[in-house]
Formats: C-alpha cells, structure tokens, sequence
C-alpha cells in the first residue's frame, strides 16, 4: 500500500468520523444538551485525525511521491479543515453550552463538506 492510498483511505475515515460527529452535536442539540466531556474527548480526536491527515499529506507532497490534481486548492481545503474546530473552540470560548452544541455541529457539517471537495480535488 502506498502513501498515497493510506491518505485516501484517511481520508475516507475523516470523512465518515466528521459525518457522524455532526449528526451527533445535531441530536444533542436538539435534546437541548450541550456538550460534554465525551464530545469534548470525539472532538479532539477529529482534530487529531485532520492533523495526521494534513501531515501525511504534506509528507507526500514535500517528498515529491504525488502532487493533487488541482495542488493549490487542494492544500487549500487541508488547511481551512485543521482551522475549523480550534476556530470554533475559540469562537465559543470554550463554552459547553448548548449554543455551542449546535456551533459545532454545524461546523462539523462544514468540516463534511469540505473534505468532499478536498477528496474531489486530489485526484
């Protein structure tokens, strides 16, 4: 298996964790809850994923094993994904309430929509 395809397959995984992160902030919102410490803990752990899928992507594009189709926008899109979530942690000043609930659900949302052109654009 090459980098390559391990980062495709990350991919696929951020994509399906972001997905299921936002339906999950969506029902705790509408429960009128807000976040708690397993979200909290979810939530690190999609960053976490972002941050390896942008470092592995940076060493395949650095060591010159593959460049994206359409490079510019695809790094592009690498790096508003690990903006997202510490932006709204900083946008929400940490709060656990349930207008942050919903905050970061629809941030991860948009976390879903663009790893979709992310993946669309790397070819």
């Amino acid at each position: 298996m090459t980098w390559i395809e391990i980062h495709g397959r990350l991919a696929n995984t951020a994509l399906l964790y972001t997905g299921i992160m936002a339906l999950w902030g969506f029902w705790r919102y509408f429960r009128r809850q807000g976040i708690e410490s397993n979200y909290w803990g979810a939530l690190v752990i999609a960053e976490l994923l972002y941050v390896l899928q942008g470092s592995l992507g940076a060493f395949i594009w650095l060591s010159g094993a593959g460049v994206p189709a359409r490079g510019g926008i695809h790094v592009l899109y690498g790096v508003v994904s690990l903006m997202v979530l510490p932006g709204v942690f900083f946008y929400t000043k940490g709060e656990a309430t349930r207008r942050a609930m919903m905050v970061y659900a629809a941030a991860l949302l948009f976390l879903v929509g663009i790893a979709l052109r992310a993946m669309s654009t790397g070819g």
